[in-house]
């Protein structure tokens, strides 16, 4: 009898621990430079290599034409030969001036994500964002995330004013454990970010350089701390970072082929 109990005890003591358990979640954003346009297919191996590992990579910079959508099927087949299982999304041409329109892309591992929907760009900024945002909505194991995918105008075109939008659409709009991933083209020290902070918003990376320089001068090949992921505060960080595919001084015009910007990389658990 006492045995019985103690079996029925340690039984309960097991089912709790894997309810308990939260399955840890990686996410890759990268603006990978005129994807589609530039990479032929050794180029796309190497970002393959880059990526592998992580569940969800979002990429921005994918040129609105035919390229695009070949290059994302393309890199999305070359991860499915590394051992695991993956899909894609890619979104509609963005609604933007010329010489701006680009597609945002999502690929990830199928094995504990699932999707419910195609996902969407979010029409109701098109006026205020030249880029409008993309959407899609991420479940593991039935909990529901969700992630924007952005690229905001350059640096010298008032991006601030975008993000400005896009912050306050999140905080009227979205319930959600959040993600924001992409190029911001500024810092996220800058005052535009007080708002999403004020709501509890934390950026992964602090005081990271993320953009390449064209030649690498006194060692030095990193430029700006522009790319970055926001996360909401029922989202937990568990580590967070860029990936430094360059090195050393002398990769820096192979590794540009790749991209001028380094992928910044977030792993995660849902509250």
């Amino acid at each position: 009898q006492v045995y019985k109990r103690l079996f029925l005890v340690f039984l309960l003591f097991l089912s709790f621990n894997v309810l308990s358990q939260k399955t840890e979640i990686s996410l890759i954003s990268w603006n990978i430079r005129d994807f589609g346009k530039t990479k032929n297919s050794a180029e796309l191996e190497k970002i393959a290599e880059i990526v592998r590992d992580t569940d969800i990579l979002a990429i921005q910079e994918v040129v609105a034409g035919y390229g695009g959508a070949q290059a994302v099927a393309k890199l999305s087949d070359i991860l499915n030969g590394k051992g695991a299982q993956w899909d894609y999304i890619i979104s509609n041409p963005t609604n933007s001036p010329k010489y701006a329109t680009e597609r945002y892309a999502f690929i990830w591992k199928t094995k504990n994500i699932k999707i419910k929907n195609r996902g969407w760009l979010l029409d109701e900024l098109n006026r205020t964002i030249d880029r409008e945002p993309f959407l899609l909505d991420f479940y593991v194991h039935k909990q529901k995330f969700t992630v924007i995918n952005f690229h905001s105008r350059p640096h010298d075109k008032n991006p601030e004013g975008e993000i400005e939008a896009l912050s306050n659409f999140v905080v009227d709009s979205l319930r959600t454990p959040l993600i924001i991933a992409g190029d911001f083209n500024i810092d996220e020290k800058e005052p535009v970010f007080e708002l999403l902070k004020s709501k509890g918003y934390n950026a992964t990376i602090t005081n990271q350089k993320t953009t390449l320089k064209r030649t690498c001068k006194r060692g030095e090949y990193l430029n700006y701390a522009i790319d970055n992921i926001f996360y909401s505060i029922d989202v937990k960080k568990r580590d967070g970072g860029v990936i430094d595919f360059v090195k050393l001084c002398n990769r820096i015009e192979q590794a540009r082929k790749l991209s001028d910007h380094l992928p910044v990389f977030f792993k995660f658990i849902l509250e």
